[in-house]
């Protein structure tokens, strides 16, 4: 779509050799608006904003920008005053809309309601995707999560109805690829309450991951606070070809940065070979940048975008980015905090496990690995689909392989599912044969949602604390996260290769070298599947499952029954007293890895995600105590008892004693999930210490009025014993930059002085103060 000044110019040429001039008026000479999105026909692409703020910051600036950049600074409330500093000031950010998935939307919306606003300021939307237990299969499981959801489901209905939240219903796919599909386009700035959001970037958006109170700043039309990222520079080149996928490429980027090497960065790819990467590819590298605790991640604005936007419904988005298209790439000469170079034409196959996704192997050296580990070899259950990789193309390539073991008479020796990631997945891949050959191969079809991937899957072929393996296509790989057994040994790869490996049932398989026999007896290699990344024909959208906000609210009403086990409306948080918190008692002293699912464990416990007391009982469940080395046993120093966790956080609360928790690295890894912090707040915690915290669990502590404190000296942590009491001093100078001083009290009377380092700004510092972020801003509305 050229822009209109281009078409009346040519006009005017044309009839200036005439003898008649027409006035053509100026109005014309503007740009046609673009709908951000086909359910939101009024909300509009606003890349003249994007430019103008670019410019300004670029002229302040005076170097050339990355695209990271470009999109975060054209989205400042204020780029003239702004300070910008990578890695240091803290951003004050619009974004152009929010995305909510409904185990993390009960608790976004229970906060929107407590801040007293009539309806969301920006576009936003509600994806029921992660409430949906895998048992039977798709319909069955459906059903059944539409029966025992049923209160929740009305809540986030009604709740969306009332305060103009679009609702995507049960069945209609994973948040992340609804997003994709309908609402991320280049240049966007787009907050989920979800630590996948990142996918988004994929389409060449600044897609992020958050707790549910900063989506209800964003709702609310407050300005949003970030961190202004350092930017991490991934350089491709070379081309993907045969066994290798995308998938293989965050793979090789996990292993070389780990779990935390992307902390407070933006991950951008760049680089020749960025265009041999379908868009949906792009996406799934992306989605599991999360997993590195990347900010978020993001790919430049190309061919491939424009051809996915085009085939998605969304011609007039590539024609408007191509027009702003010098505002989508990064500049030339932009410089990065680090470059890291990978060549995709040497890239092989990997895989990477057990217990952390950043323990990356070569597909053709794992199976050594793990006989020399003792990791179990044999593959329980091959796992395909997921936010991560159940594109159109990851189907077919995954049915390509699985096509080749049918013609030799072959099924899946392993147990098989398969995660459509949407409905017009669903629809599209059951119309063009790859969901039937699944099926004759071994598959079982899930439903569209999440799935095994977050816990929900009522595993029946093993008994907790077995010892097995596992292979999914998904994005994370903590103990316990798929079954709640931690002793399930999971692998993480990409949808083709855990094909391959559940037809051959054993990890020591190697599809580009090994063989497999037939049903006749003769051995045979599978050739590198090959697949088409978009349909040959249009989506099929398969059933309406969108329910937009009414244009008339006066008439909706939002009921949560005070008896309810499902849903809770929330009660403010207390205001800090002014004082130190002197004497605290440590509730548990973490050792080793500690990420939110070991918080706030999902699985089972997802049906609490909108009442906060019940949920607060899986609190710290999964994190092992340094003093015993258990889960869940902790020692209740009042009366010298191990108990539960929760139940001695809870025995403080009632008895009126402030409690602590200390923590290692990168503390509160993993999910966006604010019940990570919201459950410590309501059971009495005041502060987390740490070595370190991961970017979005610091946040979501911070805005329920925690202080997420790190050790100046990493070594300090080794100082503190679970039986001390702890007093952190000097609050009432509390200050951006200022350490804070902590004294440790020894049961023998003896004391040390430590010095605790914080992020704290201004305006979070009031939050502290307040209470919380949600008490604040209703103290900003009554004055």
């Amino acid at each position: 779509m050229a822009p209109y000044c281009v078409l009346v110019t040519r006009l005017q040429q044309v009839l200036s050799k005439g003898v008649r001039r027409y006035h053509v008026a100026p109005v014309l000479c503007q740009r046609a608006k673009v709908a951000m999105s086909h359910f939101e026909p009024n909300e509009y692409i606003n890349y003249e904003m994007l430019e103008k703020n670019i410019n300004i910051v670029r002229k302040r600036l005076d170097r050339p920008l990355t695209l990271s950049e470009k999109i975060v600074y054209g989205h400042l409330d204020d780029p003239v005053k702004q300070d910008i500093e990578r890695g240091k000031t803290y951003l004050r950010l619009r974004p152009d809309r929010v995305a909510m998935q409904d185990a993390t939307a009960q608790m976004a919306m229970l906060q929107f309601i407590s801040s007293g606003l009539p309806r969301v300021a920006v576009p936003s939307t509600i994806h029921c995707d992660h409430l949906i237990e895998a048992q039977l299969g798709a319909e069955k499981d459906l059903r059944r999560a539409k029966d025992i959801n049923q209160e929740v489901y009305n809540f986030l209905a009604t709740a969306g109805a009332k305060y103009g939240v679009g609702f995507w219903k049960p069945g209609s796919g994973i948040i992340h690829q609804i997003i994709l599909e309908n609402y991320a386009y280049p240049g966007v700035l787009l907050i989920g309450t979800d630590s996948h959001t990142p996918n988004g970037g994929g389409l060449g958006g600044i897609c992020i991951g958050v707790g549910g109170a900063d989506a209800v700043d964003v709702m609310a039309g407050i300005p949003w606070e970030l961190k202004c990222p350092k930017v991490i520079g991934i350089k491709l080149t070379g081309e993907l070809s045969g066994w290798s996928s995308p998938k293989d490429v965050i793979l090789k980027v996990a292993g070389i940065l780990t779990v935390k090497g992307g902390t407070g960065a933006i991950i951008e790819y760049h680089g020749p070979g960025v265009d041999s990467i379908s868009c949906t590819g792009m996406a799934t590298i992306c989605n599991m940048g999360a997993e590195i605790g990347a900010t978020t991640s993001l790919f430049p604005y190309n061919h491939r975008m424009k051809k996915y936007l085009s085939k998605t419904g969304r011609a007039e988005i590539a024609a408007l980015a191509d027009e702003f298209q010098a505002h989508l790439v990064p500049d030339a000469g932009c410089e990065y905090d680090q470059l890291v170079e990978i060549n995709l034409s040497e890239l092989k196959p990997h895989i990477n496990g057990p217990f952390t996704p950043d323990l990356a192997h070569p597909v053709a050296d794992v199976g050594t690995v793990a006989e020399k580990e003792g990791w179990p070899v044999d593959i329980r259950v091959g796992l395909i689909g997921s936010c991560t990789n159940s594109s159109y193309e990851d189907m077919g390539r995954a049915a390509a392989v699985a096509k080749q073991a049918l013609a030799h008479g072959l099924k899946c020796k392993s147990q098989f599912t398969v995660t459509p990631g949407s409905e017009q997945i669903r629809a599209t891949i059951e119309r063009d044969g790859y969901a039937g050959i699944l099926r004759d191969v071994g598959g079982v079809v899930l439903a569209n949602a999440c799935g095994p991937c977050i816990g929900q899957w009522d595993r029946k072929d093993t008994k907790k604390g077995e010892k097995n393996t596992i292979v999914t296509s998904y994005n994370r790989n903590f103990t316990g996260r798929n079954d709640a057994n931690p002793e399930t040994h999971a692998f993480v790869t990409s949808p083709e290769i855990v094909t391959a490996l559940a037809i051959a049932g054993t990890l020591k398989f190697n599809p580009e070298m090994d063989s497999l026999t037939g049903a006749d007896g003769k051995k045979f290699k599978l050739e590198a599947p090959d697949a088409d990344e978009l349909p040959t024909l249009e989506f099929d959208p398969g059933q309406d499952t969108y329910q937009h906000p009414p244009k008339d609210r006066s008439g909706q009403h939002v009921d949560v029954s005070p008896t309810s086990q499902r849903l809770q409306l929330l009660e403010p948080f207390d205001k800090w007293d002014g004082k130190d918190l002197e004497d605290m008692l440590i509730l548990i002293k973490v050792k080793g890895k500690c990420t939110t699912d070991h918080i706030s464990a999902a699985g089972p416990w997802l049906k609490f995600r909108g009442h906060l007391d019940n949920i607060s009982n899986n609190l710290l469940i999964g994190a092992i105590n340094i003093e015993n080395g258990k889960a869940n046993s902790v020692r209740n120093a009042l009366n010298q008892e191990f108990g539960p966790v929760p139940d001695t956080a809870r025995y403080y609360k009632k008895n009126g004693i402030k409690w602590v928790v200390v923590g290692d690295e990168n503390y509160g890894e993993g999910s966006s999930r604010e019940h990570a912090a919201l459950e410590p707040r309501h059971l009495g915690g005041r502060a987390i210490i740490t070595k370190s915290f991961a970017r979005i669990h610091e946040t979501n502590l911070k805005k329920q009025g925690l202080l997420p404190l790190t050790f100046a000296d990493p070594a300090d942590y080794n100082k503190i014993h679970p039986v001390d009491k702890l007093s952190i001093v000097g609050l009432a100078d509390f200050a951006p930059g200022k350490p804070l001083k902590c004294i440790i009290k020894h049961p023998n009377g003896s004391q040390e002085i430590i010095m605790l380092n914080h992020t704290f700004n201004e305006t979070q510092i009031e939050w502290f103060q307040a209470g919380s972020a949600l008490n604040r801003m209703k103290e900003m509305q009554q004055h």
